[in-house]
């Protein structure tokens, strides 16, 4: 009989997936849990919680394990959990996708940067990161991100079974999509071997931040402004968008545009910047400068719509979109 390797107090394993929709967390999440039940023989349960169905929008996935002899009678969020996925590294900019993590809590990240880089940036003061570039073998085998990161978590639970796991990849895709099951294999067990560790002491004199549940309203009776003043309306002028990108951005030639605005036809979330100049004979039009990369998606729409080949889809490289945002010029005083 499998043996989980650690509980809680009502004796259940818990594993928590932070992602945006588009990148299969929620998938990832039913076929972690069904391999847990049928190829483990445990008790298991998976659901998600997402606000509008859309590319781009934070997703949570939660599963829990436990022994035949517990029943799961909890659905709620997981506040605690002992494994950590996080599908896109950016999810760190505007979510703490660590809340609630246990000193030894692995987290497993989808990203090509160090786990010294990725303790920083997330702001862990101890415990396990796991790095894994799901978005390069996903592009390399023409495949999806969820695939590379089931098998990062497999290899951080022992306890499950990696070729059960197959056999429910089979089962998942034979029948509608035939030709994605070989890819969709190749994918996972590169995740399986190609997900590195490294473990990180808690300094001495200093304890994990406490869980603080997240479940008071900021404004009430006693906390709202007086006279009920809106003193921040709604806008997404701070909204950063760029944890949306799955890996391929649209990268601007200057040179090759000729400022037909065809992109920023297409564009659903106005990224590209306009200035008005003069032309050759002294007319004001509107010309393209760039592109402002907070508000961009990497849904490459525009790339397809370009008639010059000015814009063309590539790998997000690391820094390039900070170094090549043009940014727009919005007047916040009106």
């Amino acid at each position: 009989m499998v043996t989980l390797p650690k509980v809680n107090e009502l004796g259940f394993f818990e594993i928590r997936l932070e992602s945006i929709g588009g990148l299969g967390a929620n998938l990832a999440g039913k076929m972690l849990a069904e391999a847990g039940v049928i190829g483990s023989g445990l008790n298991g349960v998976s659901f998600s919680s997402y606000g509008s169905e859309k590319k781009g929008s934070p997703v949570k996935a939660h599963i829990r394990f436990c022994d035949n002899s517990t029943n799961i009678r909890d659905t709620t969020p997981i506040e605690r959990p002992h494994i950590v996925g996080i599908f896109h590294e950016s999810l760190s900019k505007t979510i703490n996708v660590i809340s609630g993590i246990y000193e030894d809590s692995p987290v497993l990240v989808n990203s090509a940067k160090t786990p010294e880089q990725l303790k920083q940036k997330m702001n862990l003061k101890a415990g396990t990161i796991a790095v894994l570039d799901a978005i390069t073998i996903a592009l390399e085998e023409k495949n999806r991100v969820n695939m590379a990161m089931l098998g990062g978590l497999f290899k951080l639970c022992p306890f499950l079974d990696p070729e059960q796991m197959k056999q429910v990849i089979r089962k998942s895709l034979e029948k509608k999509y035939p030709q994605a099951v070989q890819p969709a294999l190749r994918t996972f067990e590169r995740g399986f071997n190609e997900v590195k560790s490294q473990t990180f002491e808690l300094p001495p004199g200093e304890a994990m931040p406490s869980y603080i549940r997240q479940d008071t309203p900021l404004l009430g009776y006693a906390t709202q402004p007086l006279g009920g003043t809106i003193t921040n309306p709604g806008n997404s002028i701070l909204k950063d968008l760029s944890i949306s990108r799955a890996g391929m951005m649209p990268h601007f030639d200057l040179e090759k545009c000729i400022h037909c605005a065809a992109c920023d036809n297409v564009c659903p979330d106005f990224c590209f910047v306009w200035e008005e100049q003069e032309d050759r004979r002294g007319r004001p039009q509107m010309f393209l400068q760039g592109i402002d990369y907070q508000y961009c998606k990497g849904c490459l729409k525009c790339v397809q719509a370009c008639p010059t080949e000015a814009l063309a889809s590539a790998r997000e490289e690391e820094g390039y979109a900070e170094q090549n945002r043009v940014p727009h010029r919005f007047n916040l005083a009106l």
